[in-house]
């Protein structure tokens, strides 16, 4: 895409993001980084409309990564609630202890520093340095990978995962302006998420909709590599779902035939046996399972499968 073409497609974007953009609470600038921080994690994979009302109990309970360190592993889990992959919260929990053992309590700046917090990779390392500092980066997600697949390459979806030419092509895009680029980012993310969907996509309101390749194109069926939908019901990952959440519920550590009742045996101990090696349940007793750091007085000993 020629410079000029580039510049029309930043313009048209940027100008869209101002008057449609969503006010999240992680977006206003009063937001600190381990707010930003909080929101990119809770995020992943896990609609907006059901970040806000966690994200908001987080960060009144645990407004610092100091606060958030001190706190037991199993009132972070307890918190996490239904916001799916619960691994996620005892991850930022250490990802915590370490900003303060490493950097005095503050969210570091430096992307290479971010990314060796424990649960904190490339994608969240951009978004930090971009959305709590405003640093230049190149943040790459499913909605921005859907929209400049369409609108540069033509083509319905973008590939099955991540691709080095769909880096090159985001990081191509990005302003060179620190300002700009870290608009620039999350008005991408937020034109994928509203407008260009991957299902029933909204071109009569998208603002590129005459440059977008894919469109102008007469908008071609998708002819890649098969996209197949994930199972859900009956599956370890509805299981361990269901075990993290039991436990959740309950105050007191919970027998394993109160866990297996109704299901494969199989399946649940080898949905526990994953869980435990995770961290994310303690066995207590011989028997029975609890959330990790439940206050125990009896031995704990190893799950058997």
């Amino acid at each position: 895409m020629a410079d000029s073409g580039v510049a029309a497609l930043h313009r048209s974007i940027l100008e869209w993001y101002s008057v449609h953009a969503r006010p999240l609470p992680w977006r206003d600038p009063s937001c600190s980084p381990w707010g930003v921080l909080l929101s990119e994690v809770m995020a992943q994979q896990t609609p907006l409309a059901r970040v806000e009302p966690a994200w908001r109990e987080w960060i009144d309970r645990w407004p610092t990564p100091a606060d958030l360190a001190a706190a037991s592993p199993a009132d972070v889990v307890r918190a996490w609630g239904r916001l799916g992959y619960p691994r996620r919260a005892l991850r930022l929990r250490e990802a915590a202890i370490a900003i303060v053992d490493r950097h005095g309590g503050d969210v570091p700046r430096d992307q290479g520093e971010l990314k060796a917090l424990p649960g904190i990779g490339d994608y969240t390392a951009a978004a930090v340095a971009a959305f709590a500092f405003g640093d230049r980066s190149v943040v790459v997600d499913t909605n921005v990978r859907r929209v400049e697949a369409r609108v540069v390459t033509g083509v319905e979806h973008a590939a099955p995962s991540l691709t080095r030419a769909e880096v090159e092509l985001a990081a191509a895009l990005v302003p060179e302006d620190d300002k700009d680029a870290a608009t620039w980012n999350v008005a991408v993310m937020e034109l994928g998420a509203l407008v260009c969907t991957a299902r029933a996509p909204r071109c009569a309101e998208c603002p590129v909709r005459e440059r977008c390749a894919w469109n102008v194109g007469g908008r071609p069926a998708y002819d890649g590599p098969p996209r197949r939908g994930q199972k859900w019901h009956g599956t370890d990952r509805q299981v361990r779902g269901i075990i993290v959440q039991t436990l959740r519920d309950s105050l007191d550590p919970v027998a394993r035939a109160d866990l297996a009742s109704g299901r494969d045996a199989a399946q649940v101990d080898r949905c526990l046996a994953g869980l435990i090696e995770d961290g994310l349940v303690e066995p207590v007793g011989a028997e029975r399972f609890s959330l990790p750091g439940h206050d125990q007085d009896d031995a704990v000993e190893e799950v058997a499968g």
